[in-house]
C-alpha cells in the first residue's frame, strides 16, 4: 500500500464554478471523491489537499519527504511560475505525477512553461478530472 499525496494550487477550490468551458463541471470535492474511490480499490491511502498559497505548498511537499511514498501535484498557476515548488519537489526525492485538468500547451503562451515538468516521472493533461485518477493508476507501476 503507497501513500500518496494529492496537492491542488490556486483558484483549484473554485473548480465547477470557474470557466466550466475549460475546467468542466467537477469541483474539488468531486475530483477529492473520485480519488478516494480510486486510491482505495488501488489499496493507496491519500492526503487530498489544497491551497491558494504558495508557501503552504511548499511546506506540505517538504513534510512529504518522511510521511508519503510519492506525490500528485497540480500545482495550477505556479506550475508557470514557481522555482520554490520545483526545488521542493526535487528535494522531497518521491515520485511526482503533474496533473492538468487542462492542456496548458494549446492555451496561452506563458502556460506552456512548467518548472513541475522537470522534476516529474509522468504528466498528465487535458484528460479533465479523470487525469488525477490516471495518476493514481500510474502510480501503480511507478512504485
Amino acid at each position: 500500500m503507497a501513500a500518496i499525496l494529492i496537492l491542488n494550487g490556486p483558484n483549484l477550490n473554485m473548480l465547477g464554478k470557474r470557466e466550466p468551458e475549460i475546467y468542466g463541471f467537477e469541483t474539488l470535492d468531486d475530483i477529492r471523491a473520485m480519488c478516494e474511490d480510486k486510491a482505495s480499490e488501488l489499496g493507496h491511502t491519500i492526503d487530498f489537499r489544497q491551497s491558494n498559497h504558495e508557501g503552504e505548498l511548499i511546506g506540505w511537499i517538504q513534510d512529504a519527504r518522511d510521511s508519503f511514498d510519492g506525490i500528485i501535484i497540480n500545482a495550477a498557476a505556479y506550475t508557470h511560475t514557481s522555482i520554490g515548488i520545483h526545488d521542493a519537489l526535487k528535494l522531497a526525492d518521491k515520485p511526482v505525477i503533474e496533473v492538468h485538468i487542462s492542456d496548458p500547451e494549446t492555451r496561452e503562451e506563458f502556460r506552456h512553461i512548467s518548472y513541475v515538468t522537470p522534476v516529474a516521472k509522468e504528466v498528465i493533461k487535458g484528460k479533465g478530472a479523470k487525469g488525477y485518477v490516471l495518476a493514481l493508476e500510474a502510480f501503480s507501476t511507478i512504485l
